[in-house]
């Protein structure tokens, strides 16, 4: 390929990344909110956030694209640019698949955790913040790290607003060229060589947040442990 095409895929590769960081986040956000939700102990917040669950999870992301640039705009009097559809449609959807491993994270951390953040008369919050998602976070890192590669792979679908990311660059590309073959291997490489930096990445943080998890408490070598003296009657002295 000529350096002109390379510069048109190198601009593709900058607004995937740019989608991707963006989606991701508002997917985190949501992951986190409807995911808790779902574990309120009011009824009608755990039933909102699992309509919000079913419904997203149960439509069509690249559906969801259409519907939030071609259909909400006249309805609503005006229109979002693309890379803020597709990061909306992106991180709502996806949004809705971390909800749920958000939930089964914090459903999965030991009952006798809440019981002792209620023996200590923590509020509910409290028991979120300081006993609940410290055990449950690191459990939802890997799970996290599939989904962001789907989402990375799901990226490519926001081409059908005519969105310059890396799908889209790459038809131009190949357009071009008349060429399927080439352009289209180096663009299965391209996603390949980010979602390997993705994967680890994601693995150097979950090695990070298990760090202090399971470690034996280490003695102070100047403080010397002594056994109680005990008397012929039985009690220690």
């Amino acid at each position: 390929m000529t350096s002109g095409l390379w510069e048109r895929v190198l601009e593709g590769v900058w607004v995937t990344v740019q989608l991707l960081v963006l989606s991701a986040l508002l997917a985190t956000a949501v992951s986190f909110v409807v995911g808790v939700a779902r574990t309120h102990r009011l009824w009608i917040v755990r039933f909102l956030a699992g309509f919000y669950t079913e419904v997203f999870r149960g439509t069509s992301a690249l559906v969801m694209i259409f519907w939030v640039f071609f259909v909400l705009p006249p309805a609503f009097g005006w229109q979002l640019v693309p890379l803020w559809a597709g990061t909306l449609a992106l991180g709502l959807t996806y949004g809705a698949y971390g909800s749920e491993i958000v939930r089964g994270a914090l459903a999965a951390v030991d009952p006798a955790q809440r019981e002792g953040g209620i023996a200590l008369s923590f509020t509910p919050w409290q028991r979120m913040k300081l006993i609940l998602l410290p055990q449950a976070v690191p459990e939802m890192v890997p799970p996290f790290s599939n989904l962001l590669i789907e989402l990375l792979k799901g990226t490519a679908l926001v081409s059908v607003m005519g969105m310059g990311d890396l799908a889209f660059s790459a038809n131009l590309v190949r357009l071009a060229l008349q060429e399927s073959a080439e352009i289209y291997t180096y663009v299965l490489l391209i996603y390949f060589v980010i979602a390997f930096l993705l994967t680890r990445l994601m693995r150097g943080l979950e090695k990070k947040l298990k760090a202090g998890v399971g470690k034996t408490p280490v003695r102070d070598p100047g403080v010397e442990l002594k056994r109680p003296e005990t008397t012929n009657v039985g009690g220690a002295v």
